[in-house]
């Protein structure tokens, strides 16, 4: 969850930046293909976003696939292709944020799968 989000990206070599625009306590509309955490949650969804830094979409290694984006188009959920990492930068922990308790049981779902 969104330090944690950049920090998964950067440590297999992706670039982290200054967001073009400050996040602190904002919502977003957030875009997915039902892929990962984002099982069974309906696209788009309002989520909480907490942050002034993202991942650099070139920088991305090809070892991820992008699960989400914002409405501003900034990455917003990963996924490793081959082991069970993700990521995504907004706060799905947030009261403001839909489906957080879902994104959570998917998660936990997935480790009990793997």
């Amino acid at each position: 969850v969104c330090l944690g989000h950049q920090s998964i990206a950067q440590a297999y070599g992706g670039n982290i930046i200054r967001a073009p625009r400050l996040m602190h306590g904002k919502t977003s509309m957030i875009e997915h293909e039902g892929k990962s955490l984002f099982g069974e949650i309906p696209t788009p969804f309002q989520a909480t976003r907490y942050h002034s830094l993202v991942v650099e979409e070139s920088s991305l290694p090809d070892c991820f696939e992008i699960t989400a984006r914002a409405d501003d188009g900034e990455i917003m959920g990963i996924m490793h292709r081959e082991h069970p990492v993700v990521g995504v930068q907004f706060h799905p922990e947030s009261i403001l944020t839909q489906y957080g308790h879902k994104m959570l049981h998917n998660f936990l779902q997935r480790r009990t799968d793997s």
